[in-house]
């Protein structure tokens, strides 16, 4: 029986939810278009339920997870479960519906869609509770139960998940118009009846064990965050009486303070570290562990792509059972695999060598048991060999290393790649040149991504029609954009990205030491996927990449036609990047080939470069110790790559959906000449800063309405948020923008929403002038 257990003693946080072949996302597509019905959803979303859990049953995976899976995110799900709806968007009470559901994530005609931020450091999104003293709770979606019945069906017995109650608290925001004293974590004795009720039902329905996603724990906590852990579930020990209850951490080290604590909580029966990245937090296990207790070590690493170094991960698993004891050491991956790509086994065009160094969320399912036989004394041997033969290929292959790129990365050392003059000055020379008006209005870059320019994309890529016809499709699209933007009297233009896919893929495809993946989609929020390139080796440009299409805009229109890069902190931040050196040098590569594209877009008469850092904060490290060295090489690979430009050369970045308050002095030195930033979505918290005090001289265009819904905002409601910047900002700085770039949405929604924003625009410069 201990043999049969120790087979088994394997576990998987969570799993990709969109399918192999983005199923869902064409569903909720499909569902949000008025095309398929909510029972036609419902049914894609349960054939792959039932597809994820027959897999991990397949694989021997013992704790398998149920209730992962979410048409938005797992936050939003939560605050349905709990009933926590705010008020305008008239909920009556009862089960939550998919209308409620997805007007808070998106919103809908006449109210805009909550805010949406980053989930800790990655490049996944969550809708932000908003709660008040007022709000009532009450238990609104029984999806948990429904899902853990829906498994039990198809003879898998699963682990419930549900977001613990305190991550919920201290991951929610207060409601507009709250009294700045309120905490969400005084709510922590409102919900926890509803997480009673919940645990309740499940333990009718038979489940042994639940988990709760506890990442919170992995942040720098004061004593009062800590002790509502310890109230929360010693409130809940009752309800929880004869359940395994699991508490997972992932993304970070567990402080010891926090190690502490959960350790000491007498209602729960195990803990999940990741270990991957907290090495420390390994450290805290082997010089103490709470006896009895299960650990759920997390070696299998769930952010990235690389095949998992078994021999190591075994040599610490045979190290942490002397700890804990044979039969309650459990392997899992270190987070949910939904932050990976879904299956190598889909990537049949990958080259081979490569793909030998990879592993997917289907192979990590492999990797987490065959670690649970060899540790039970059933080691694979060949599969074994065949991982040590791949990693040996990795770290001796030629194409890894180019020792050019590394002597041009090394000799950045000793300058911190500032531009010769102050950004005022470079300010005064620009407007001489571009001679614009107060308030000048841009978009961010992208437009939208319509049916018939995907599939010019793809019939190019599959070689169906000529260079010559593609080059004659693009030109024509972006013909139509600068028109578009002409006719709508936008003073800064955009060619709308119509040759790119993505803003990472896009320019990984034509740099040295990237590769792609035909199907590698992970998902980013709701229906939006993202392929992420692969960083294997040193990187470098070849060739010039977006120069030909900025030249050919910019011969379209006598206005201000903006160069679109992507800057180097944000392709390492949405790329899966090679782990054999410090990210830091693989971001001063992708530095160094930036710069050199830059330049060559100034040759070339483009007098406007945007450079999008828009993963900058999002790569701020979780623990404040390591936020100083992030920010210092993130900051230093951007200015690298325009410190050579003329003081005429207007050079933009774009920021966007994270809270950017608390590194407000790194973006001043950035040293950008103006910065667009994401501002609406988030009730412009983002003007706060200066609110306080914070002086900012550059140009700067906080959003003025929310590109990721589809709701058009009317003039008077942007001319309001622009008179607010106006309180805060100057005027001769502050520029009209949308949040991020357009490329999710229609033109139906697009052209209104542009028409009125630059009719704000131009009412308040005739305000203004009127006033003078």
């Amino acid at each position: 029986m201990a043999e049969a257990f120790r087979k088994m003693a394997s576990h998987i946080v969570g799993y990709p939810r969109m399918g192999p072949k983005r199923e869902l996302k064409f569903a909720l597509e499909s569902f949000w278009d008025g095309k398929s019905s909510a029972e036609d959803l419902e049914k894609v979303a349960t054939d792959l339920r039932a597809s994820i859990w027959k897999q991990m049953a397949d694989a021997g995976i013992k704790y398998i997870p149920s209730n992962t899976f979410s048409y938005y995110d797992q936050v939003l799900d939560t605050t349905a479960m709990l009933g926590a709806v705010p008020d305008r968007y008239s909920w009556t009470g009862g089960e939550i519906n998919l209308s409620t559901y997805f007007s808070m994530a998106r919103g809908n005609a006449t109210v805009p869609a909550m805010e949406m931020t980053k989930w800790f450091d990655t490049n996944y999104h969550f809708i932000v509770p908003e709660l008040a003293p007022s709000t009532k709770f009450s238990y609104s979606s029984h999806k948990a139960i429904n899902e853990y019945k829906e498994a039990k069906a198809l003879g898998v017995d699963t682990v419930p998940v549900l977001v613990g109650p305190v991550s919920y608290l201290l991951l929610s925001k207060a409601a507009k118009g709250v009294e700045k004293s309120f905490s969400p974590l005084s709510l922590l004795s409102s919900i926890l009846p509803v997480y009673k009720e919940v645990i309740a039902e499940l333990k009718a329905a038979g489940a042994s064990w639940i988990q709760f996603d506890e990442p919170t724990l992995v942040k720098d906590l004061e004593s009062h965050h800590l002790s509502a852990f310890s109230a929360a579930y010693s409130e809940l020990e009752s309800a929880l009486s004869g359940l395994n209850v699991l508490v997972e951490t992932y993304f970070a080290d567990v402080p010891a303070d926090s190690y502490k604590t959960l350790t000491s909580l007498s209602s729960v029966t195990a803990y999940g570290f990741d270990l991957e990245r907290g090495t420390k937090t390994l450290e805290l296990v082997k010089s103490g562990f709470p006896a009895g207790k299960y650990l759920f070590a997390g070696v299998v690493d769930g952010r990235n792509i690389w095949a998992d170094d078994l021999a190591a991960s075994l040599a610490t698993l045979q190290s942490l059972e002397a700890v804990v004891g044979k039969d309650k050491l459990v392997i899992s991956t270190s987070c949910s695999l939904m932050h990976t790509a879904v299956d190598l086994v889909n990537e049949t065009k990958l080259d081979d060598e490569i793909k030998s160094w990879l592993a997917f969320a289907a192979q990590k399912v492999v990797e987490v048991n065959a670690l649970a036989k060899a540790l039970a004394g059933q080691k694979d041997e060949a599969y074994f060999s065949a991982n040590a033969a791949a990693l040996a290929s990795r770290r001796s292959s030629p194409r890894v290393t180019n020792e050019e790129v590394q002597k041009a990365a090394t000799a950045l050392k000793g300058s911190d790649h500032r531009r010769a003059t102050t950004v005022s000055a470079r300010l005064d020379a620009q407007q001489k040149k571009l001679n614009l008006p107060i308030l000048p209005t841009t978009t961010i870059g992208s437009f939208p991504q319509t049916v018939e320019l995907r599939r010019v994309r793809r019939e190019y890529k599959a070689k169906k029609i000529s260079e010559e016809e593609y080059t004659n499709a693009i030109k024509e699209e972006i013909s139509k954009v600068v028109k578009i933007q002409e006719e709508l009297d936008i003073d800064v233009l955009v060619h709308g990205e119509p040759e790119r896919n993505d803003m990472v893929e896009y320019f990984g495809e034509q740099l040295s030491g990237f590769t792609f993946t035909a199907n590698g989609w992970v998902q980013s929020y709701g229906s939006r996927c993202v392929k992420p390139p692969i960083i294997y080796g040193d990187v470098s440009r070849p060739n010039p990449m977006t120069v030909f299409w900025s030249k050919m805009a910019q011969s379209m229109t006598a206005r201000p036609m903006k160069g679109m890069l992507t800057g180097p902190v944000t392709i390492l931040n949405w790329s899966f990047v090679r782990n054999d050196q410090p990210r830091f040098e693989t971001c001063y590569q992708i530095a160094l080939a930036i710069k050199k594209e830059v330049e060559d877009l100034e040759a070339g008469g483009i007098q406007v470069i945007q450079i999008d850092e828009a993963a900058l904060r999002e790569g701020l490290p979780l623990r404040k110790s390591e936020h100083a060295f992030y920010l210092d090489w993130a900051v230093h690979s951007f200015r690298i790559t325009n410190c050579g430009v003329q003081d005429t050369t207007q050079i933009h970045t774009h920021m966007c959906y994270s809270n950017f308050n608390d590194i407000i002095q790194s973006i001043i030195n950035m040293d950008a000449d103006v910065i667009t930033i994401e501002n609406s979505r988030s009730d412009e918290k983002l003007l706060s800063v200066f609110r306080e005090g914070v002086v900012y001289g550059a140009g700067i265009g906080p959003g003025v309405y929310d590109i990721h819904s589809p709701r058009i905002p009317s003039k008077e409601e942007i001319a309001d948020r622009v008179n607010k910047m106006l309180a805060v900002l100057d005027t001769n700085i502050l520029w009209v923008n949308p949040d991020c770039g357009l490329k999710t949405r229609k033109y139906a929604e697009v052209k209104p929403a542009l028409t009125n924003m630059v009719e704000a625009a131009k009412q308040i410069r005739a305000e203004l002038a009127k006033a003078q």
